[in-house]
C-alpha cells in the first residue's frame, strides 16, 4: 500500500520540507504525505529513534527522508539544525511547525515553570523554527511556512497555556506573512479540532472516557483523521495557495460554531458516509489511538 493523498503525483518534486514533530501525529501523516508527492522530507524532533523510525518508514514507501535531532526551544541548537540542513540539502523551500504538546491543568494550578514548558514548545520554538529557515534559506529563496495551531477559537479550558500560545502562534502567523512577504515567502496556520491522532495517547488514562465522548460536540458527528489535516497543510503549501497568505485554516468539523440554544444534531454513521462529508483515511500507515481502541 502507498499514500492515497488527493494531490498530482510529484508536486512536491525537487523540494525540500522540513517536518518538526515528525516522529508522530501529524507530522508523521504529514511527513509520508510530502514524501509520497516527491520532497524530501526533513525529520525535526528531540528523539532520535521516533525521527529514525518515521524516516524509516517513508524510504520503504519509495520516498526520501532525513532526520535532525533538535530541541526547538533551544535557540543555539534551531541555528544549528538549520544550518547542518542547508549544508546537506542546500534550501529550505517549506517548514512545517508541527511540534507542540501541552497538559491538562486548570489555570491556578499552572506553575510558572509548566506554563513556560508549553508556551516555548508551542510558540517559541515556533518562531525559532521559522525565524532561522527564512534567514539561513528562504530571504534568498522564497518558501512557505505553515504553522500548526488548536482549535482554541473561545478559550481552551483546562490548557489555558497552550491556548495562549496558539492565539500567539496565530497573530505571529499573520505578522510573519506581511514582514516577509517581499522575500516572496508565505506564512500561514493550520488550526486541527479533535483529531483522532498518536498524541491523544499522551493523556492521562482517566480522561480517556471524555475524550471519546467528544464527538457529541461536533456537529460532523465524528473525530477527523490526520490525513484530513495533512492535506490542509499540504494544500497550503502548494502552488494553488499562492495568494493565500497570512490567514488560519480551520479542519474542525464546525466545532467552534457549536453554540447553547441551538440543539446539536448530530448526523449518524450513514449520514457521516456521504461523499461531502465521509471520512479521509488516505495514509496507509495510520493506526487508532489507543483511547478510542475497545482492548488498549
Amino acid at each position: 500500500m502507498s499514500y492515497r493523498s488527493v494531490f498530482a503525483p510529484r508536486l512536491f518534486a525537487g523540494k525540500v520540507v522540513v517536518v518538526t514533530g515528525g516522529g508522530s501525529g501529524i507530522g508523521r501523516c504529514t511527513a509520508h504525505e510530502l514524501a509520497t508527492l516527491g520532497a524530501h522530507v526533513v525529520l525535526v524532533g528531540r528523539k532520535a529513534e521516533k525521527l529514525q523510525a518515521v524516516r524509516d518508514e517513508i524510504v520503504q514507501d519509495g520516498g526520501s527522508a532525513t532526520f535532525e535531532v533538535c530541541d526547538i526551544r533551544q535557540e543555539e541548537a534551531v541555528k544549528a539544525a538549520v544550518a547542518s540542513i542547508l549544508a546537506q540539502q542546500g534550501k529550505v523551500d517549506a517548514l512545517v511547525n508541527n511540534a507542540g504538546g501541552q497538559f491538562m491543568t486548570p489555570l491556578e494550578a499552572i506553575s510558572a515553570k509548566g506554563w513556560e514548558a508549553v508556551i516555548n514548545t508551542n510558540l517559541t520554538g515556533g518562531f525559532l523554527m521559522a525565524r532561522e529557515c527564512y534567514v539561513q534559506s528562504m530571504v534568498k529563496n522564497g518558501g512557505s511556512i505553515v504553522n500548526i495551531v488548536a482549535d482554541m477559537w473561545g478559550s481552551m479550558p483546562g490548557m489555558g497555556h497552550s491556548g495562549a500560545a496558539r492565539a500567539g502562534m496565530v497573530s505571529f502567523t499573520e505578522t510573519a506573512a506581511i514582514e516577509w512577504a517581499a522575500k516572496g515567502v508565505r506564512v500561514n496556520a493550520v488550526a486541527p479540532g479533535y483529531i483522532a491522532s498518536s498524541g491523544m495517547d499522551n493523556y492521562p488514562a482517566a480522561v480517556a472516557p471524555m475524550i471519546r465522548e467528544m464527538a457529541k460536540t461536533i456537529p460532523a458527528g465524528r473525530f477527523g483523521t490526520e490525513a484530513e489535516t495533512a492535506a490542509g497543510i499540504v494544500f497550503l503549501l502548494s502552488p494553488a495557495a499562492s495568494f493565500i497568505s497570512g490567514t488560519t485554516l480551520r479542519i474542525d468539523g464546525a466545532r467552534p460554531q457549536a453554540r447553547m440554544g441551538w440543539p446539536m444534531r448530530i448526523p449518524d454513521e450513514k449520514i457521516q458516509q456521504r461523499n461531502a462529508v465521509k471520512p479521509f483515511d488516505g495514509f496507509h500507515r495510520a493506526t487508532t489511538p489507543k483511547i478510542f481502541q475497545d482492548n488498549p
